[in-house]
């Protein structure tokens, strides 16, 4: 049987799960209720098929899997307004979404008992190619990260981590595609520099960076160890590298993952 589904923040994130679980897995719409405040939202829900409930609670009242997409500072209020209603009295599981904030922090403000998990997802979960890293709580066993790696699934890949590990994912993970985006940016006003067209130098930028990822992905292998490939004796790529070497390239990316991780420790505080 289906399980009842709510998605409670129906914003950017909360649609591309219920998309990615209607559009890509098949899962029946009738089974998901949503819920927000943004605009567009239940014109989007609708779009899917999928139920809409004036109030979270309504939402979360009778739901077996509740996914909690709202920002970090508004989980809190969110959580006390649930308890409040009496919508989660039933334990169904709870999956957060929310940086920075802790499974103790969840766990102290659902009823006793209830399974929790927290889910770092990423952008590119809006074109199902994300990657999801899940953290069990206290009560979460494995048939409850079965069921969320069920939910997460068509979004893209789904990795199980210690809870202490996920500040660092946010770091990485989540943050890291806007990392890549100004990189990407960065090589393509390179190549415009040397007269190629913008609109062919984002492409052969972005092109040449998927295909880099997935050489890694696929073999294996360390990125040392084929970018060494690549690095002929006295070429240009060795010469290219020494330039970003004279930026400190490897530092300032490096420092930019561990701001940013530090950031999103305190993110729900």
């Amino acid at each position: 049987m289906t399980t009842r589904l709510a998605i409670i923040g129906f914003g950017t994130m909360g649609q591309a799960i219920t998309g990615g679980l209607v559009e890509a897995a098949g899962y029946p719409p009738e089974g998901i209720t949503a819920s927000g405040k943004g605009k567009g939202g239940r014109a989007r829900a609708q779009a899917l098929g999928v139920g809409w409930a004036a109030t979270a609670a309504e939402a979360a009242r009778g739901a077996e899997a509740v996914v909690l997409c709202v920002k970090p500072k508004d989980l809190g209020p969110l959580l006390e307004s649930l308890a409040a209603a009496g919508a989660l009295d039933h334990k169904p599981l709870v999956v957060s979404i929310a940086a920075g904030t802790d499974l103790a922090f969840l766990e102290a403000r659902v009823p006793g008992g209830t399974p929790v998990i927290r889910a770092m997802p990423n952008t590119p979960c809006s074109i199902r190619m994300g990657t999801i890293v899940l953290a069990p709580g206290a009560h979460a066993g494995e048939e409850h990260l079965a069921l969320a790696r069920t939910l997460f699934e068509p979004l893209g890949a789904v990795l199980d981590l210690d809870e202490h590990h996920m500040d660092a994912v946010t770091g990485l993970s989540a943050s890291g595609p806007a990392f890549i985006f100004v990189i990407l940016e960065a090589l393509a006003e390179g190549g415009v520099q040397c007269g190629l067209p913008r609109g062919v130098a984002v492409e052969l930028a972005a092109r040449m960076t998927v295909g880099a990822a997935s050489m890694v992905l696929q073999t294996g292998r360390h990125p040392a160890a084929l970018k060494d490939e690549v690095t002929t004796p006295a070429g240009c790529t060795i010469a290219g590298l020494l330039a970003l070497e004279d930026g400190r390239i490897r530092s300032v990316l490096a420092r930019g993952i561990e701001r940013a991780s530090q950031v999103a420790s305190g993110l729900g505080r």
